[in-house]
């Protein structure tokens, strides 16, 4: 049996990590439901779109229920048409009377519900969805607006996105959804609505920006090939001085 030499050892090593860079790069994401906004300007309105996995590798995803925060509410909420899928927007009286913008609110936009069509349009273990809302007023810079979500499929079970978030302990196993509102910015139009009678379910014409693979993604890739060459490169100068 031929023993490597050093430089044998060296370049397998460089394949080996090159391997494992990639796969740790190509890899899927976590597997949690997501949520990112536009804009969190505080007083102001934005989109917020949820990323939602298909989860389960027995059942197809039927239903995602949002539930929104009571709190600090949101008084204007419209969703984005997602085709396949039905939305609905639930109104429902507040746990108590909140003030917005010296105005008394005793009720708001309790849920925000997407169920599929048909089974054509469920999710299933391997697929992802995008759901989007414009939502407004928010609340004041600083403040964590968590939006639980119910993902329901087609066995009948439910998982609940809904384990809080704590700044210095580990992600809990399904974790709730949220963003946190930042200063408003100099300028900045407002064009939240604050009474009821601007609650709507009107589609809002916005860019989704849906991008399955992130920047870190690519980063790892073009890393893995830098190795690979480097060690067929070295692989190639062992090569030539055991000639020489």
């Amino acid at each position: 049996m031929k023993t490597k030499t050093p430089r044998a050892l060296k370049v397998s090593a460089i394949g080996a990590a090159t391997a494992a860079l990639l796969t740790f790069g190509l890899g899927p994401a976590s597997a949690h439901v997501s949520v990112t906004p536009d804009a969190p300007s505080e007083g102001g309105s934005t989109q917020v779109t949820f990323r939602v996995p298909g989860e389960s590798k027995t059942a197809a995803t039927t239903q995602i229920k949002v539930t929104l925060p009571t709190a600090t509410p949101l008084t204007s909420v419209r969703v984005k048409p997602v085709p396949g899928w039905t939305a609905e927007v639930t109104r429902g009286a507040l746990p108590q009377a909140v003030a917005v913008d010296g105005a008394t609110i005793t009720e708001a936009p309790m849920y925000v519900t997407w169920t599929a069509n048909d089974a054509a349009s469920q999710l299933s273990g391997d697929q992802y969805q995008m759901f989007s809302m414009y939502v407004g007023r928010l609340p004041k810079s600083g403040t964590t607006v968590t939006l639980p979500v119910a993902q329901s499929y087609s066995d009948g079970s439910i998982r609940n996105w809904d384990d809080p978030v704590v700044d210095g302990q580990a992600e809990p196993q399904d974790p709730a959804p949220s963003f946190v509102t930042t200063a408003a910015e100099s300028g900045q139009g407002d064009h939240a609505a604050t009474g009821a009678a601007n609650e709507t379910t009107e589609p809002v014409a916005s860019v989704n920006n849906d991008v399955p693979a992130p920047g870190v993604i690519w980063a790892a890739l073009a890393a893995g090939l830098i190795g690979l060459a480097a060690g067929v490169a070295a692989f190639l100068r062992a090569g030539i001085t055991r000639k020489s």
